[in-house]
């Protein structure tokens, strides 16, 4: 489906009147005495109280926007790969990744315990909602300032649903005048972006921002038809006054991109090998030959829909916030109404295939006699009918002065109103297993009909994926927070009471239609309290300890349905909870830190499984350490993070796995990065790796380690004017993240790939 055309006319408008800036290529040489990590950074994510790294008792990261976009990575949650204790299996394109922080578990999909904010709101409340991630709405462009990271810690009591941590993208917002203008394209794959940003003053007080980007192409894979194509837009306006600010900002996204799911591959002794033809890394099923997948909505339509659309998003966004001084206490209030919809389709490998003699019948070659191997192909089409939200969090916080120090109390009231609106289908087709360009079958022993734009495609696994979800669920959560800061000591507690009331239907297609009569209503409200102390002690500037005990509550939304009971207070509805303890060190000494930090983890949670029709109820312990270190010596600098996990399932549902190593989870997960500066030119590296995991409950399927290398050169012609070379993937490693229980297939990260951009300052 190509982009609305009113949204093209507008982003080259935009582009003709100037108000550019590219991603962040351009290198700028290091400033030899600030250190990398800066330890004297404030942070505002999900702490108590706004001040410094060195002072927080929690573990924290901060990535700049030029950090961010230094490597081309092609989604927010790839970026999360260089923060240390993340674990993102950004392996499936641009959305839907699986993100957990050091020690949680990832038992299905997505981000249950960790919430992805945009200027401190959550992007989408529950961050597990199948095929519809918070991460897919969430672009990691021009228009980010700054990544905040928090891990575990203070997260349980600050926000909802985020006991395993907060990831907080913060938008730019004019502060610095100017932008520019960027383009780039893939080397040997077709991808073609502008991306812009331009902020500046309107007057003594009031400034403003405007970025985002257009694009078009097929992506890092080949898949012979336009699988990328659309844009983003971001802008805001800020007022400042004596006291206080306030701002106004929208965004708008009408964007799609491939999404990879496993592909067809042999396993054998828990070893897993690729098929012939069909290449983990550059895999994919998107092509010109396919017919359109009819679906089935909720009211009995059925309607014709183009695979290759892929991942598509699209809505909006309109926030108002700011902050005045109210009797001498700040009173701070952030309020944002979102918009969210699209469609999540891609083809899931049902089967590692068989080896035969078919007829080809879709395409150019419809008709002939083809031999080779052929996989059940499962279209995972789910449209997301609706995504939107309302987002209120308001805050009042007080400072006192005391004869040895400073008390800071602080009391808000979040309120969220979050819809979840899907409706799934999973069409499943017979198809060339080859891994580009591939056509469907129908064996010789059938019909060469295959289904197309009048009648529904056969569904082998019973008619299970024929379900629509009309959700929405309402939460409004007091919490509170004291902060004691007395010479070297920081002491800091809070408590957060989260209370969800749930609503609406949800129902499975019987015979590929729907009747209200099977209408399960949606009817409950859960609560729980959680809580966090930490305390963080100097032992001089330099050096710092600190200590953290908490406890936090994740709610689930669609995966409580269809497991068989009703959703009503008649029933007991499970929650997912995390206890952690934590505590460590901060050091630096000169351009030098290091931030090391040892953790506990105990999780007890229930979850339900799409492409098993699994639910699973299994508590899970996890001990660990997390080292991050960077260094600076002139124009070079040295950035890097080892995270080590030792962790078991120590109750589930199958006795057998008790003991085990949870799925995906390996002991160590490492990140290195060096760059270096000479004169104009700048390059730089970043190792991401990761030790060998299981791939399965029982851990008999290796998922082995791996090593990826990223690079990037850059070289600015004038102040103004750079060129940057960037390559993901610099060795071209298979990198598995996931495989099908019975190892009939598996996904990969992408091989490598070459991007290069131009890009004009003023």
């Amino acid at each position: 489906m190509a982009i609305d055309t009113r949204f093209k006319k507008t982003a080259v408008a935009l582009a003709l009147s100037g108000a550019f800036a590219a991603t962040s290529y351009a290198q700028t040489a290091p400033d030899a005495d600030k250190p990398v990590m800066d330890l004297d950074r404030v942070v505002i994510t999900g702490t108590a109280t706004a001040t410094s790294k060195i002072k927080q008792s929690v573990s924290v990261s901060t990535l700049d926007g030029e950090q961010i976009t230094r490597f081309a990575t092609p989604s927010a949650s790839e970026v999360l790969r260089s923060v240390p204790g993340i674990r993102a299996e950004s392996s499936g394109g641009e959305g839907n990744a699986n993100v957990v922080i050091r020690g949680v578990p990832l038992s299905t999909g997505g981000a249950r315990y960790v919430q992805f904010q945009e200027d401190g709101l959550p992007v989408v409340l529950f961050g597990d909602i199948a095929f519809g991630t918070a991460d897919s709405f969430i672009k990691a462009d021009g228009t980010v300032d700054r990544l905040e990271v928090i891990r575990g810690g203070s997260a349980s009591a600050l926000a909802t649903n985020s006991p395993g941590g907060i990831v907080n993208f913060i938008s730019k917002t004019g502060e610095d005048a100017g932008g520019g203008v960027g383009v780039s394209m893939g080397v040997g794959h077709k991808a073609y972006r502008v991306d812009f940003d331009y902020g500046n003053s309107i007057s003594k007080d009031t400034r403003y921002f405007v970025g985002g980007y257009v694009r078009s192409g097929e992506g890092v894979r080949d898949t012979g038809v336009t699988t990328e194509e659309g844009g983003h837009v971001k802008a805001n306006v800020t007022k400042t006054f004596a006291g206080g600010y306030v701002r106004a900002s929208v965004k708008f996204l009408d964007d799609h991109a491939p999404t990879l799911l496993p592909v067809p591959v042999l396993t054998s002794n828990g070893n897993i090998s690729a098929i012939p033809g069909v290449d983990p890394r550059t895999a994919t099923f998107y092509s010109n030959n396919l017919n359109p997948d009819v679906v089935l909505t909720r009211n009995n339509q059925k309607v014709a829909t183009n695979i290759n659309d892929g991942l598509r998003v699209r809505g909006g966004a309109f926030g108002v916030e700011g902050a005045l001084d109210v009797a001498g206490f700040k009173v701070e209030n952030k309020f944002r109404v979102a918009d969210y919809s699209g469609r999540f389709a891609g083809i899931f490998a049902a089967d590692s295939g068989t080896v035969g003699t078919y007829t080809i019948a879709s395409g150019a070659n419809k008709g002939q006699t083809w031999t080779g191997r052929a996989f059940t192909a499962a279209v995972f089409n789910t449209s997301i009918d609706d995504l939107g939200s309302v987002t209120n969090d308001l805050k009042a916080s007080k400072s006192f002065k005391l004869d040895n120090g400073q008390v800071t109390g602080a009391a808000g009231l979040f309120y969220s109103r979050q819809d979840v609106g899907l409706t799934w289908n999973f069409n499943h087709y017979l198809m060339q297993a080859v891994g580009t360009n591939a056509a469907l079958l129908a064996s010789k022993n059938t019909s060469t009909t295959v289904p197309g734009a009048l009648a529904l495609g056969t569904d082998v696994w019973g008619g299970c994926c024929n379900r629509y979800i009309d959700a929405n669920y309402t939460t409004v959560s007091p919490y509170a927070s004291i902060a004691y800061e007395a010479g070297a000591l920081n002491i800091d507690a809070s408590i957060r009471s989260d209370r969800q009331s749930a609503g609406g239907v949800f129902n499975q297609a019987v015979n590929q239609a729907y009747s209200s009569a099977n209408d399960h209503k949606i009817d409950y409200s859960l609560s729980h309290t959680s809580y966090s102390l930490g305390a963080n002690f100097r032992l001089n500037r330099d050096v710092a300890a600190f200590a953290r005990v908490s406890d936090g509550v994740a709610f689930a939304a669609d995966r409580l349905m269809f497991n068989g009971y009703e959703l009503n207070s008649k029933t007991a509805i499970p929650i997912n909870t995390i206890k952690q303890l934590e505590g460590g060190f901060k050091w630096r000494q000169g351009s030098t830190s290091a931030f090391v930090t040892f953790f506990n983890a105990k999780t007890n949670e229930t979850n339900y499984e799409a492409t098993t029709q699994k639910t699973t109820s299994r508590s899970y312990r996890s001990n660990g350490a997390e080292l991050e270190a960077a260094s600076r010596f002139g124009n070079f600098s040295l950035t890097g993070g080892l995270t080590y996990t030792d962790a078991k399932v120590t109750a589930a549902e199958t006795p057998s796995i008790v003991g085990k190593k949870p799925r995906r989870q390996a002991d160590f997960v490492y990140q290195l990065s060096p760059s270096y500066t000479m004169g104009n030119a700048s390059i730089g590296v970043a190792l991401v790796g990761t030790t060998k995991s299981w791939g399965d409950d029982d851990n008999t399927i290796r998922l082995p380690g791996y090593n990826v290398f990223n690079a990037y050169v850059n070289y600015a012609f004038t102040p103004k004017l750079s060129v940057n070379l960037s390559v993901n993937n610099l060795n071209n490693a298979i990198g598995y993240t996931e495989v099908e229980g019975d190892g009939h297939a598996a996904r990969s990260i992408n091989g490598r790939s070459v991007k290069a951009a131009l890009r004009y300052t003023f």
